[in-house]
């Protein structure tokens, strides 16, 4: 009986025996994996092993069949990326940057809209996981912030990449995005042009990020002997929407804030709608920052000050990460692993000195 290492052999129209993967990787002295990556193009193979393997195989005629991969690794090439961000162009710019690792793999991706709340959430997910059979999955916030999702991810066996805003996981499986260091670099940037009333507009509390984006604003405050009242804190839900109606709130207070700090783009985008609908101009009456730095920051009038996470190049360190641990056997070196990234303040038209 034949196993898996030991297929029967092939036979061509006129009974000669075709030659096999398994041909290939003794000749060349390496495994069936190695091989397969060739096949598919991918990376992560060194050049002088892919010459030699590519030599073999030109060799000794073997012709590789499209379905062999995935049976001989009981498992598709398909990388998911798994959100429930509410922000299409965090998702957008995540999804480019996989894309970007991704290019010329051999790997493809699949996509995976949830909601968290929703009854199914986890049977859904792991359904998902199942049927896909994906060589591995990048989690986004919130979702990656979620430790029954892991659970699930080291039960059914599928590699994974958390993206998180402080460090949930051992370091093969995280990209820290450190969103404390932007709130403390906008508390910074607007203490120093002499604002002291400033309010916030914080994300949902179900997000990590939204937590670290506040303690960082409010210890940057604390390090220039200032404090954000509590009414001065208005929660939003990271939509343009809610950034409207917060920002309206913020406004009415008497005396008003000179600065608004919102922890994404869209809800500061909201807050500039909000100032015109007052009567009022920006930044002349009220400094707008936000948190991502997506698209919309360079499009609104006028232009926004923000903090800027490099969120395409955080999706493409994530698949790389995951491509290189899926990859590494005996004959290759793992990649190492990705850095944390650092967000780092944009400064346009939207901040300005406070009013006397």
């Amino acid at each position: 009986m034949a196993d898996d290492d030991n297929p029967p052999p092939r036979r061509g129209l006129g009974g000669e025996k075709k030659p096999t993967i398994n041909d290939v990787a003794r000749l060349a002295g390496v495994s069936k994996k190695t091989v397969s990556r060739v096949i598919n193009q991918s990376p992560f193979v060194k050049e002088e092993t892919r010459e030699n393997i590519n030599r073999i195989i030109a060799e000794i005629g073997f012709s590789p069949d499209p379905q062999a991969r995935g049976l001989a690794f009981r498992r598709s090439f398909l990388i998911g990326l798994v959100y429930d961000n509410p922000n299409p162009q965090y998702v957008v710019n995540m999804q480019l940057g996989m894309l970007d690792a991704m290019r010329g793999s051999g790997y493809e991706l699949v996509v995976h809209p949830c909601n968290r709340n929703n009854p199914t959430f986890l049977a859904d997910f792991r359904r998902f996981i199942e049927r896909q059979k994906l060589s591995g999955v990048v989690l986004t916030p919130s979702v990656s912030e979620d430790d029954r999702v892991k659970a699930i991810l080291d039960e059914v066996g599928c590699a994974y990449i958390r993206i998180a805003s402080v460090p949930v996981d051992e370091p093969e499986h995280i990209i820290v995005s450190n969103d404390r260091l932007g709130g403390r670099a906008a508390a910074r940037h607007l203490a120093e042009l002499g604002h002291t009333r400033i309010g916030f507009i914080s994300g949902p509390p179900s997000f990590r990020s939204s937590h670290e984006r506040r303690g960082g604003f409010e210890e940057g405050l604390k390090d220039r002997k200032l404090k954000l009242p509590d009414d001065h804190v208005m929660q939003g839900a990271y939509t343009f929407e809610t950034g409207i109606s917060c920002g309206a709130e913020l406004l009415k207070l008497s005396p008003r804030p000179t600065a608004i700090f919102a922890a994404n783009d869209e809800m500061a985008a909201g807050v500039l709608h909000a100032i015109r609908r007052a009567g009022l101009k920006c930044p002349d009456d009220v400094s707008v920052v936000g948190f991502d730095d997506f698209q919309i920051a360079s499009s609104v009038w006028p232009p926004l000050t923000t903090v800027r996470t490099p969120t395409r190049e955080i999706g493409r360190m994530a698949a790389e990460k995951l491509i290189g641990a899926t990859e590494a056997d005996e004959e290759e070196h793992p990649r190492e692993a990705a850095p944390a990234t650092s967000p780092a303040l944009v400064v346009r038209d939207s901040t300005g000195p406070a009013p006397r």
